[in-house]
């Protein structure tokens, strides 16, 4: 009887995928190479918002940066957004931009910006975390059924703070993209970053369904993987 089918090694390739994926993000604006260049949350028109303002300003992990992730500033955990254009008081700026500021930042973010930023970014390294975890116990998934249900159960976690993660940071920067384009301004949502944070999450997603199919039994009730079952095969041959 032909052994079951174990998806550990497809599951960890994929695993494997969304944690480079995921390291691209994060690493976005630390390097001038491709395609760390490129990554970025949103490209924005910021000239003329205060006297030190950049003219084009892009939003990365760890920095807010010039045009090509260039000038960029010093790396920070969880930076407020506001410091794209730093300190704005209200009468400052009208119409949209007066949701962007707030108390935060050194009185340059709102409550929104601030919060739903320092959230999104606490959740990706939460899920960097886990999927690293994921990525070693999914070794275990060739041993059989413990290894996947391990594995699967550590991915699941990694995968709801992913989702949490993906999803406000895709909030953010599509609100604040849509209050430049009400004042007239030009912005655009990084393709590289998007596509790599959702990219990361999709991978994932099928991998975590992949470790639980391997916690399903063989056809014949046997809980041993396929390893596990050729000797056994192989006396029943000769039986």
């Amino acid at each position: 009887m032909a052994g079951r089918f174990n998806p550990a090694p497809l599951a960890l390739l994929l695993l494997s995928g969304s944690l480079v994926m995921l390291f691209f993000v994060i690493l976005s604006g630390e390097s001038r190479h491709t395609p760390l260049r490129q990554t970025y949350f949103l490209r924005a028109e910021t000239a003329g918002m205060s006297p030190d303002a950049r003219p084009i300003t892009q939003w990365t992990f760890f920095r807010v940066c010039g045009l090509n992730n260039q000038n960029c500033s010093p790396a920070r955990p969880a930076r407020a957004l506001g410091d794209a254009w730093g300190r704005l008081r209200e009468g400052d700026v009208d119409g949209a931009f007066e949701d962007l500021i707030g108390k935060h930042g050194g009185g340059s973010t709102s409550d929104y910006y601030w919060y739903m930023w320092r959230f999104a970014w606490v959740f990706y390294l939460i899920a960097l975390f886990f999927e690293v975890v994921a990525w070693f116990t999914g070794w275990l998934g060739f041993i059989g059924r413990l290894g996947n249900a391990v594995a699967g159960l550590v991915s699941t976690i990694a995968l709801v703070f992913l989702t949490v993660a993906v999803s406000l940071m895709t909030a953010t920067f599509v609100k604040l993209r849509n209050a430049f384009h009400d004042e007239n301004r030009e912005a655009a949502l990084g393709r590289y970053a998007f596509g790599f944070s959702w990219g990361s999450f999709t991978a994932l997603f099928i991998a975590t369904i992949l470790f639980c199919m391997g916690m399903r039994k063989s056809k014949d009730g046997s809980p041993r993987s396929r390893f596990f079952n050729r000797p056994g095969r192989v006396k029943n041959e000769y039986a």
